[in-house]
């Protein structure tokens, strides 16, 4: 899948933040070195945990390095970005999970905790499937915040695709009902459905998640047919735990990583694709709607290790 209508120059000035405190450690590391001894793999170790990379995948790549320099005995300080390359590549470039395609209505619920911007993104989901021509329907699942209505509603009326509400307060899977079968009736391709952002660690809500997932296959038996996760790029370590906990409570099919512009913290994306099955489906890096584009781990390791 290509990079939406973005260039590679883009996702480079995109993850220009993290990209420059990636370099900055690893030269640090390097300064005053000839080759790739066992002090200089205890450096880059570090360099990896600041990097928000994760102790398991760093321990996995370390694990690796070493196994070829003691291989290779001698390895010059130049081949290191090399090595480091290829390791990390074997970890993160998988084969995409590709979501069932049902010949009508596709319903997809998105989740998230407060503030990882899952509204926004659904604004930008929209904007993309409605210029690919597809129908569009956007549904406000999140009844306690008013604000939250109003704000999918503005993004409803920006792309010019139709919009699902009931009163504040109303159950949420009732939203959900209604916005299924009014999409149904519609010939609707896509129905987005926004859910309350949920702190990961709330049982209760968690819960009123899973009834919307019921709720929403009394008409349709299989649908959701994709749950994304949206998470904040830049909390780190914090967005891979969230995406941990989410993927063991609910079938998460998909994550969204936003706010990656402007963070140093875009090396999380390395420790999530390779720990979770679920894969990265899309990384946020402006504030237009054309600003999220499909993930591809190539192109995410290329803008990370070339030069500028």
């Amino acid at each position: 899948m290509g990079f939406f209508s973005k260039s590679s120059d883009a996702l480079q000035v995109g993850l220009s933040t993290t990209k420059a405190a990636w370099t900055q450690r690893l030269r640090k590391a390097v300064l005053g070195r000839s080759s790739i001894n066992q002090d200089l793999l205890d450096e880059l170790e570090e360099v990896l945990l600041t990097s928000d990379v994760g102790v398991p995948t760093t321990q996995k790549i370390m694990e690796r390095l070493q196994q070829r320099v003691a291989k290779d005995k001698y390895l010059k300080i130049s081949e290191l970005d090399r090595l480091l390359y290829e390791e990390i590549t074997t970890l993160v470039t998988k084969d995409a999970i590709t979501a069932s395609s049902p010949d009508g209505l596709r319903v997809v619920l998105v989740v998230g905790v407060n503030g990882a911007g899952k509204t926004t993104t659904i604004g930008k989901l929209a904007h993309q499937y409605s210029s690919q021509g597809k129908k569009v329907m956007l549904a406000a699942a999140d009844t306690f915040r008013a604000a939250a209505v109003a704000q999918l509603r503005q993004w409803a009326e920006r792309v010019s695709v139709p919009f699902v509400s009931l009163n504040e307060g109303s159950d949420p899977a009732s939203v959900a009902y209604t916005a299924v079968e009014r999409a149904q009736k519609e010939a609707v391709d896509v129905l987005f459905i926004d859910t309350a952002g949920r702190l990961h660690n709330n049982a209760n809500l968690m819960q009123e998640l899973a009834k919307i997932q019921r709720v929403v296959q009394k008409v349709i038996p299989e649908a959701p047919h994709e749950v994304l996760l949206v998470l904040d790029g830049g909390t780190g370590q914090n967005a891979f735990i969230q995406a941990k906990q989410f993927s063991q409570i609910t079938n998460v099919t998909g994550l969204i990583l936003t706010k990656l512009d402007g963070t140093a913290k875009g090396g999380v994306i390395i420790g999530i694709t390779d720990a979770l099955d679920v894969p990265i489906q899309y990384i946020g890096i402006g504030e237009q709607p054309e600003d999220l584009i499909p993930f591809d781990a190539k192109q995410f390791l290329d803008s990370l290790f070339t030069e500028a």
